[in-house]
C-alpha cells in the first residue's frame, strides 16, 4: 500500500511538471505535505529555475523544448555587469571637458600634478644673498565652476589648488625647506591642446635656511606663477611653469630680509 502511494505521488508530480512545460510556464515543484501535517503548514512552492528562461528547441528534437537560462533575475543584481544592463553606469561623467579638448573644463573636473624644478636666487627687495633651490611639488586641484567669460578671449575656469612642496638650498650653502600653499588658478579656454594659466598662492614654510636673510624655522611663502598645460591625451598634460617665490616671516622676528627667486618647473598633470 505504501509503495502504491509513493508511485501515485511521483506520477502526480511528473504530470504537473510536464503539463506546465507544454504550456510554456516556468515549472514549479510542490512539495507534498508530510503525513499528518495540515495543508496550511505544508512547505511553500519552490521555483525550479531561479533565472529568466526562454524555450529553445534541441537540435534534432524540434518538437521538444527545454528551458535555457538567458539572464539573471532582477530581484538581486550581481556585482558584475550583464549584457543589456549597461544602464548601471548611467549618470557617471566620462569627460572632463564641457565640449571638445581645450574648450573649458566641467565644474566637477579635478587635477593632480607632479612637478620638479629649480629656483634661481635673486638678491632683491632687501635680500643679501642669492638662494638657489631645487624643488619637488605635489598638488591637487578642483574646478570652482563651469566656464566663465563665454564669448570673450579670456573665457576659462577658476580652480582651487593645494600644493605640498619640498626641496633643498644648494647655494650659498646646503639646507632644507618644505611648504604647504593654497592657490587660486585661472585656466584659459583656448579651444586647443595648449591651455595656459595664471595663479597666485600664499602659505607656510618650514626651513633650515637662516641668517642673514631669514630668522628661523617658520616662514611664510608667496608665489605668483604662469604656465601652460600641453595635452598629450584628453586627460593627461605636460605642464610647464615659471614664477616668483618669496619667503619671509612678515616681521615676526629678525632678520627679515627675505628670500627671493625666479622658479622654473616642469611636470605631468592628470585630469579626472
Amino acid at each position: 500500500m505504501k509503495t502504491q502511494s509513493k508511485h501515485h505521488v511521483t506520477l502526480v508530480v511528473l504530470g504537473t511538471v510536464l503539463a506546465m512545460v507544454l504550456k510554456g510556464a516556468e515549472p514549479e515543484l510542490a512539495l507534498a505535505p508530510a503525513s499528518g501535517q495540515p495543508e496550511a503548514l505544508a512547505p511553500r512552492t519552490m521555483d525550479i529555475w531561479e533565472m529568466d528562461s526562454q524555450w529553445l528547441p534541441i537540435s534534432g528534437d524540434e518538437d521538444g523544448f527545454v528551458p535555457q537560462p538567458t539572464g539573471i533575475s532582477q530581484v538581486e543584481r550581481p556585482w558584475f555587469v550583464v549584457a543589456g544592463d549597461e544602464d548601471v553606469f548611467a549618470g557617471q561623467p566620462t569627460k572632463i571637458w564641457q565640449g571638445e579638448v581645450g574648450e573649458g573644463f566641467r565644474s566637477d573636473a579635478q587635477t593632480f600634478s607632479l612637478q620638479s624644478g629649480a629656483v634661481a636666487g635673486l638678491a632683491i627687495f632687501g635680500g643679501r644673498q642669492e638662494h638657489d633651490l631645487t624643488l619637488l611639488s605635489l598638488s591637487y586641484g578642483h574646478m570652482l565652476g563651469n566656464v566663465v567669460g563665454q564669448g570673450h578671449w579670456y573665457r576659462g575656469n577658476w580652480e582651487l589648488r593645494g600644493e605640498l612642496f619640498g626641496g633643498a638650498q644648494v647655494s650659498p650653502e646646503r639646507d632644507w625647506l618644505v611648504g604647504l600653499t593654497p592657490h587660486l588658478r585661472y585656466n584659459f579656454a583656448t579651444g586647443t591642446r595648449w591651455v595656459p594659466y595664471a595663479d597666485m598662492g600664499a602659505g607656510v614654510t618650514a626651513t633650515g635656511i637662516g641668517h642673514p636673510d631669514l630668522s628661523g624655522t617658520f616662514e611664510f611663502n608667496l608665489q605668483a606663477n604662469t604656465g601652460v598645460h600641453w595635452f598629450l591625451y584628453d586627460n593627461v598634460a605636460v605642464t610647464f611653469e615659471s614664477g616668483y617665490l618669496h619667503l619671509s616671516c612678515a616681521g615676526m622676528s629678525t632678520p627679515n630680509q627675505g628670500l627671493n627667486g625666479v622658479k622654473a618647473m616642469v611636470g605631468v598633470t592628470w585630469f579626472f
